[in-house]
């Protein structure tokens, strides 16, 4: 048995609908999953029965965007029970919804101002299902102006650090924490090999029930830190491709790629 424990659909950023992203799970031999769509959890209960049909096990999950010295930093909250369905929690991923949508606007006005792409907020809204994202840009961005792809939209105008990045939230990573722990999740540090190295020291030393020691994105080296770290702090391991299901996404991975399973899934289970 294995499991991938983070992936996207069209609730957020992803461009597969979760029967799409399931179905691609079961086919990949994956048997846990957890959709982790960015700050917002939804439709738990279709979900759950959707897997069931297939012969899988969800585990409900939220990808949770934070700050910290201005830089972001994610967090994935793993649901053990039925918090998702709290009503502050429910406000809360309303409010990031309008948030991402002001800073999806904003950063229009700076991709015209330093690039000269010209598109409009309909356009990129075309383009999502869910809660407006980055890929939703991007995407809005090659339909108008397609001799980019999706890596260089990234890479030269959205990117961390570019001229037409605005970061989502303005959520601390303390106070993510100190969220997810209020509606009793397993939190885990997202993707740590993408942490800026100049605060990575200080992020790795918050309060985490377990790192995301195996990622897409890792070298070996990476990998053998993160479960090394992990074994010493007594923290949970766990794996995920980070699938987005974008087309030529050097990035994320397929579902499947990056797993967990023998003690390690076991330890993690025993969580739920």
């Amino acid at each position: 048995m294995k499991a991938d424990l983070h992936m996207h659909t069209t609730f957020s950023d992803g461009r597969k609908t979760y029967q799409e992203v399931m179905d691609m799970a079961k086919e990949n031999g994956v048997d846990v999953i957890s959709i982790t769509d960015h700050d917002t959890i939804r439709d738990v209960d279709a979900l759950s029965s959707y897997a069931e049909k297939i012969g899988i096990r969800y585990i409900p999950g939220i990808e949770l965007s934070t700050i910290y010295q201005g830089k972001s930093v994610h967090v994935l909250g793993y649901f053990t029970d039925q918090s998702y369905l709290d009503e502050d929690l429910l406000a809360y991923t309303k409010q990031i919804k309008h948030d991402r949508e002001v800073r999806a606007r904003n950063m229009i006005d700076l991709l015209k101002k330093h690039f000269d792409i010209e598109i409009t907020y309909d356009d990129v809204k075309k383009e999502a299902y869910g809660i407006i994202a980055r890929p939703h840009i991007a995407k809005a961005i090659m339909r108008k102006y397609p001799r980019f792809t999706h890596n260089e939209i990234f890479d030269q105008m959205i990117g961390d650090n570019c001229k037409a990045y605005l970061p989502s939230v303005e959520l601390s990573l303390d106070d993510g924490l100190a969220f997810l722990e209020r509606f009793s999740c397993v939190k885990v540090l997202a993707h740590p090999v993408l942490v800026k190295n100049h605060i990575k020291n200080d992020v790795l030393s918050r309060n985490y029930d377990g790192i995301e020691a195996i990622y897409y994105q890792n070298r070996d080296e990476d990998t053998a830190f993160y479960k090394k770290l992990a074994s010493e702090r007594g923290l949970l391991v766990t794996a995920g491709s980070d699938y987005h299901g974008i087309v030529n996404d050097s990035k994320h991975g397929e579902i499947g790629t990056c797993t967990i399973s023998g003690d390690t899934l076991k330890s993690f289970l025993e969580k739920f």
